[in-house]
């Protein structure tokens, strides 16, 4: 599907409406904007042509762009994919390949920080909001309106260039990246280039057991701030129809541009990001995809974003090249886009991989370009979407409309010194405490997690026991009852309370399951469900074997069968008798008396 559009320069249009000094409604700018470049068209009459160049003519700019999906198409025609086989004689051919090469993978992250309105108005930004109903002259790019920095923004950025270990730059400044978009209004974003505020840092994180396990260090080349883009709405119906039309202002000389068969939605343009920058140190799906989740967990735990990659709070662009191993120039890269989780992250790069091996193995190196490259999900394999633009095309300068940005040591000690417990540093911990590498990432993994586990310790409760019961029954009834751990009625305290009452015997294992699942499900306290449901641990021996001797009698058969050398029959007596005893039979001694009347002469 083709993209019409066009844009009139309005030397002489009466253009009012960015003098107002209150907010209007959007189509109250845009009703404006039809009224002028309509005026404009009716002076400069011009038909309509698909065309693939840019031309300007008595002061008309007319251009047609194409979706990445038919450029894709296109491609596709001209150019067949390379296929990359799992099964057969390629397959044999491409592992044996692959052992002479290597992939040299670096990843940039977009992470949105959650601050409360945008980085330089003061429109909230709400994901799912209404579409264009957070947006102002500034976020919209109309003339005249000027941006102003949020503090926060600064904040964030510092935190995370801490946290990741970087040098910051106590002086550092925005800059303006000029290209052209539909979901760009000013046709130009407000980033940083060459003076980004926090450079030459690394982040640890350890490999799941799954994987292999053991320790990674990964650079980071660079972290800076920059604002969101809006977004395209591809309709399928509905109120989005393909038919309309949605104009904006696109530059301070007023150039209004007309989109056809796509809408608009603004209310992400102006959103606070940080462009996160690795160094090309990962070498496979596996650590690159490990390397994401790291900074998921990092900017939670910072509490600077929600990390959600399902709403793009967390996007990943990775650039993937390969080379003979030994080489020391790398090889061309192609980037990928369009991965939506940790698991398409690794599995576009291990297919990237694939393809790109296979074609040096051909003999047909030459076929891989610098070039976007998009991830279809359905089909498991990446397809081209444009040629890469080198820096050139940004035409980066200084942003003259904001002051720059300058740190003093105080501020950001005083950032440093309030930064919580890092993942990093909380798994070195929990590994001091005697806790495996699987315990360890598991409560690591989530803050929350990690939090109620910590707090159950300070209350006093094993610390084995402790990450039992967590990664066991209580991680078991939240994956089924779709809970977060800040969701159940079970606290901490009765957490610690509850193996406290195990360990000393008051109640069986067993009563204690119960009681966590009411504690899990309605709340209340360990001491008080014991004396309603009267729960007390029998250790009274005399009552013991009264039971046992019950049960044994009542089962001469099994009795028989035991003394004749079936000793498994033991778990069957216990088990009976615990049945007797409503579960409140204390085991260790239920046992003992259990054998001592199973092995006695008759």
């Amino acid at each position: 599907m083709d993209v019409s559009c066009f844009a009139s320069v309005a030397e002489t249009a009466n253009l009012n409406f960015w003098k107002h000094t209150h907010r209007q409604p959007l189509h109250y700018w845009i009703k404006k904007m039809a009224s002028t470049i309509f005026r404009s068209l009716h002076s400069h009459p011009f038909l309509f042509h698909p065309t693939a160049l840019i031309r300007r003519k008595d002061a008309i700019l007319y251009c047609t762009m194409r979706s990445a999906q038919t450029q894709t198409a296109t491609q596709e025609k001209v150019k067949p994919q390379v296929k990359v086989s799992p099964h057969g004689t390629q397959s044999k051919a491409l592992e044996k390949a692959s052992k002479d090469y290597e992939a040299v993978i670096g990843i940039e992250t977009h992470v949105q920080l959650n601050t409360l309105t945008k980085a330089f108005c003061s429109c909230p930004y709400n994901y799912g909001s209404p579409p264009n109903t957070s947006v102002c002259p500034i976020c919209m790019g109309l003339p005249g309106a000027l941006p102003v920095l949020n503090l926060k923004v600064i904040e964030s950025a510092v935190k995370v260039g801490l946290a990741l270990n970087c040098k910051l730059s106590l002086n550092s400044k925005f800059d303006r990246k000029q290209y052209f978009y539909p979901d760009l209004p000013k046709g130009y974003q407000i980033s940083q280039f060459d003076v980004p505020i926090a450079t030459s840092g690394y982040i640890d994180l350890d490999l799941p057991l799954e994987f292999g396990g053991g320790h990674r260090k990964f650079g980071i080349t660079r972290v800076h701030m920059e604002e969101d883009a809006g977004k395209l709405l591809h309709s399928e119906g509905g109120s989005y129809s393909q038919e309309s039309t949605f104009l904006f202002v696109l530059t301070i000389n007023i150039v209004l541009l007309l989109i056809s068969y796509k809408r608009v939605d603004l209310n992400r343009a102006g959103v606070p990001l940080l462009e996160i920058v690795s160094e090309p140190d990962m070498r496979n799906g596996i650590e690159a995809a490990e390397y994401a989740a790291e900074l998921q967990r990092l900017v939670r735990y910072l509490g600077v974003s929600n990390g959600n990659m399902q709403e793009g709070s967390l996007r990943c662009d990775v650039n993937v090249s390969v080379r003979p191993i030994g080489q020391l120039q790398f090889g061309t890269k192609v980037e990928i886009k369009n991965l939506n989780s940790f698991s398409s992250v690794s599995r576009a790069i291990d297919y990237e991989i694939s393809r790109q091996v296979l074609l040096h193995s051909e003999g047909q190196d030459k076929e891989i370009v610098q070039e976007t490259r998009l991830w279809e999900e359905g089909a498991q394999k990446t397809v081209t979407m444009r040629k890469k633009e080198g820096l050139a095309d940004y035409r980066y300068f200084p942003e003259p409309d904001l002051p720059g940005v300058f740190l003093t040591t105080d501020y950001v000690d005083g950032i440093r010194n309030s930064l919580p417990e890092l993942p990093e540093t909380k798994r070195r911990r929990y590994e001091k405490m005697g806790l495996s590498m699987q315990d360890v990432l598991f409560l690591a993994n989530d803050m929350n997690v990690a939090e109620f586990f910590d707090t159950t310790i300070t209350k006093g409760a094993d610390v084995k026991l402790a990450t039992n019961w967590i990664m066991g029954d209580i991680a078991a009834y939240m994956k089924n009852e779709k809970l977060t751990i800040n969701e159940i009625k079970l606290t901490p305290q009765e957490l610690a309370e509850l193996i406290a009452s195990i360990k000393d015997g008051t109640i069986s294992g067993k009563i204690g399951k119960e009681i966590l699942f009411e504690l899990l499900a309605k709340g209340g306290t360990v001491k008080g469900l014991i004396e309603a449901k009267d729960l007390v641990q029998i250790v009274d021996p005399s009552e013991i074997e009264k039971w046992v001797e019950k049960v044994l009698s009542e089962n001469p058969k099994q009795l028989e069968q035991y003394r004749g050398g079936k000793t498994k029959l033991q778990g069957y007596f216990a088990g009976q008798v615990m049945k007797l005893s409503k579960g409140k039979a204390n085991p260790g001694l239920l046992n003992k008396i259990l054998l001592e009347k199973l092995n006695a002469k008759s």
